[in-house]
């Protein structure tokens, strides 16, 4: 129970001092705040293509939780962009889903459109649901769990040699996608394990949650 306690000690003595580090957005992470800003108005916020301006439009947008699965991230790129022309209807255009599709070349950079395609993915694929506000859970993930998860979320924190424990890697959807979203918040609010310690009391319900969705996301 010492060593617990002590272990506890110096990890709330981390989590007050270290320097409010930031990793560089996941791939997944900040396709998710492109769509929400670009993408969501026509294609829904579940990616059905049921958005509140398809409807106004009386337009038909591609339900991207099917359509992008049969799609390598060539094509996709192509669809996004109006780049480059297309393997399917041989022309220079990218209306390969809909004619009303917006070419984006212009507002994406190479790096936003790859992080698009990784957000697509992900809501193409996912096995849980994103629970609470990503964005939130960032900003809690650097000044709670990263000194154990580490800056990137692949377990290398800097507590890792101080006191020998290898933690989850959360970018490795393996041992995520085993989890279920209620376990995940149960470990952050109760602790689990020797290690992990619990954060009810720092942490609300909501907050959990918000670090939960984050977690989804460093794993695409």
């Amino acid at each position: 129970m010492k060593n617990i306690t002590h272990t506890v000690l110096i990890i709330s003595l981390l989590v007050i001092s270290t320097p409010n580090i930031f990793a560089n957005p996941p791939s997944a992470y900040e396709g998710r705040r492109l769509y929400v800003s670009y993408c969501l108005l026509c294609h829904g916020t579940a990616g059905k293509g049921d958005g509140p301006l398809a409807k106004a439009m009386e337009i038909s947008p591609a339900a991207l939780t099917t359509t992008v699965r049969s799609r390598s991230d060539t094509i996709l790129t192509k669809i996004i962009t109006g780049k480059g022309r297309q393997t399917i209807t041989g022309r220079d255009r990218h209306n390969l889903l809909s004619d009303a599709m917006p070419e984006w070349k212009d507002i994406f950079n190479e790096s936003q459109v790859k992080s698009l395609i990784s957000y697509l993915r992900f809501m193409s694929n996912k096995k849980h649901d994103l629970m609470g506000d990503p964005k939130v859970g960032m900003q809690l993930y650097q000044t709670y769990c990263q000194v154990c998860h580490g800056v990137d979320g692949d377990g290398d924190g800097i507590m890792t040699n101080l006191i020998g424990i290898t933690p989850m890697d959360h970018t490795n959807p393996n041992e995520t996608n085993q989890l279920k979203n209620s376990e995940i918040v149960k470990s952050i609010l109760d602790g689990k394990g020797r290690f992990m310690p619990a954060w009810r009391g720092i942490l609300s319900q909501s907050d959990a949650e918000a670090l939960v969705s984050y977690i989804r996301l460093l794993s695409h």
